[in-house]
């Protein structure tokens, strides 16, 4: 065996050694008993995993560094556009980890502060095979990879019911989802009799119904991984009774790995029989779009909102996917990148005002929000009006280069109906706005301060929000590696 290809898993490898650092870094750095504060909280994790993610970006800015190999006789698959992927994962989950801060800071979590860190790098490592797989072995490691850890974060309040009972419908799902994947590519191996995704594409067929039950069962069991409709029953109550700090974890860097997977599977596997697939999304995004936004407004609790929202965007994701065109793995990513940005901003107001408040988390406490914390007040604004794409924000073009791709991909309908379901998801987002400057409140939340680790995390996602959409750089630069898949 030649151990040298393992040096063409270089980001892997960088991850790894961060996982390996923190995990002995916190057997020796012990709690501070006076503060009750972790020396691993926050600083030590967020630097290495910003070193990583600068290390990971050689194979794109430096001549030398190839961004494309292979390794394990091509089960692991690189490309440039892989690298932009993993790099945005990175920083989503940066952010994440700044979101993490104060609710780490609690006592009951001050000796278990390693055991988080180490647990969200491992399924991002699962993400990283995910999205690097030729071969859907090392695809399904690694949406095991991600999944199992993705269990313990959610149970990880271990005094809260609501906890536990989210971990048990998220790792039962999980396994129904696993299961009716696995099933789907015994019959792509039973029909082919290989894994490799270069080497099933010719084989596939079109009359060939054996194969079309399991294009079905794949994108059954990956619409449970990307909460679409009706694969996304489980959403609401993991996302509510999860910590917020996993949440937005598991309502971004999860859901964005698994579309650009699923849009990697159908281009490279299912491309004889994509029309079949087109099919299937046309009325899997319908639903996802129509479903979510009209329970999205008959939520009260935050954090169940912000779940059916996650459902809309992800039907808004998939958008991209219809034809399987490389506009639209532009336009995914691109979308990635900005949804990023904005709901990740959402959850670090909804999380520093719950560690703030005594634990408020429904719509209706944030009535009169803004005479109290007007400056929090007016960044949930942007991140709400980019997440509803309204104009000048990031959001906005986001949307815009989805509906472009899938409408040059020929799906004109399907457009018109993602365009009115615009209209009115932008109806329950001004909800929360309407709650914050207009509806008075008798006990509205206390005035607060931010953290810095707060603050920082604001700053970049609001930079994210109102940036990227106005720099055209970003979606050029994206654009230029989606040829090469």
């Amino acid at each position: 065996m030649d151990y040298s290809q393992f040096l063409n898993m270089g980001q892997e490898l960088s991850l790894l050694a961060v996982i390996l650092i923190l995990f002995v870094a916190d057997l020796f750095m012990c709690t501070d008993r006076k503060s009750g504060k972790g020396v691993l909280n926050t600083p030590l994790p967020v630097i290495l995993l910003t070193v990583h993610t600068l290390l990971g970006l050689a194979p794109l800015v430096c001549p030398c560094c190839v961004a494309d190999a292979t390794a394990f006789g091509g089960m692991y698959v690189s490309s440039a556009m892989a690298v932009v992927v993993k790099t945005i994962l990175n920083v989503g989950t940066v952010i994440v980890f700044l979101t993490a801060h104060e609710w780490l800071k609690q006592p009951d979590m001050a000796n278990k502060q390693g055991e988080y860190y180490t647990l969200t790098l491992f399924t991002l490592l699962g993400m990283y095979f995910m999205v690097s797989a030729g071969h859907f072995l090392m695809f399904f490691i690694g949406l095991e990879l991600a999944s199992v850890p993705m269990t313990a974060l959610i149970a990880y309040s271990k005094k809260s019911q609501e906890s536990a009972e989210a971990a048990a419908k998220y790792i039962l799902t999980a396994l129904f989802s696993s299961g009716l994947m696995l099933y789907g590519i015994s019959l792509i191996y039973g029909t082919t009799g290989t894994l490799y995704f270069d080497q099933i594409a010719p084989q596939i067929h079109a009359t060939n119904l054996v194969q079309l039950a399991a294009l079905v069962l794949f994108i059954g069991g990956i619409g449970f991984k990307i909460s679409l409709v009706p694969f996304h029953l489980w959403t609401a109550d993991a996302y509510q009774g999860a910590p917020t700090t996993v949440t937005s974890y598991l309502s971004v860097i999860s859901k964005g790995a698994a579309a650009f997977v699923l849009f990697v599977v159908l281009y490279k596997v299912f491309a004889p029989i994509i029309d079949q697939a087109n099919l299937l999304f046309f009325w899997i995004i319908i639903f996802s779009i129509t479903l979510a936004n009209i329970f999205a407004v008959r939520q009260n609790n935050i954090k169940r909102f912000m779940a059916f929202s996650a459902i809309s965007q992800a039907g808004y994701l998939v958008l991209g996917v219809m034809g399987a065109t490389p506009q639209g793995l532009t336009a995914i990513v691109y979308y990635l990148l900005v949804y990023m940005a904005a709901n990740l901003g959402v959850f670090l107001i909804i999380s520093i005002t719950e560690q703030r408040s005594g634990g408020k988390v429904n719509i209706s406490d944030y009535d009169g929000f803004y005479r109290t914390n007007p400056k929090l007040s007016f960044l949930m604004t942007l991140c709400l009006f980019s997440l509803a794409g309204i104009p000048p924000f990031a959001g906005f073009f986001s949307k815009f280069f989805m509906f472009m791709a899938a409408f040059k991909a020929g799906f004109v309908v399907l457009v018109l109906i993602a365009l009115v379901n615009t209209v009115i998801s932008l109806y329950y987002y001004l909800l929360i706005v309407k709650a914050m400057y207009i509806i008075p409140s008798d006990e509205p939340i206390p005035t607060f301060k931010s953290d810095g680790y707060t603050k920082l995390g604001l700053a970049l996602c609001t930079l994210g929000v109102v940036l990227i959409g106005i720099i055209s750089w970003f979606y050029s630069y994206i654009d230029q590696f989606s040829f090469g898949l």
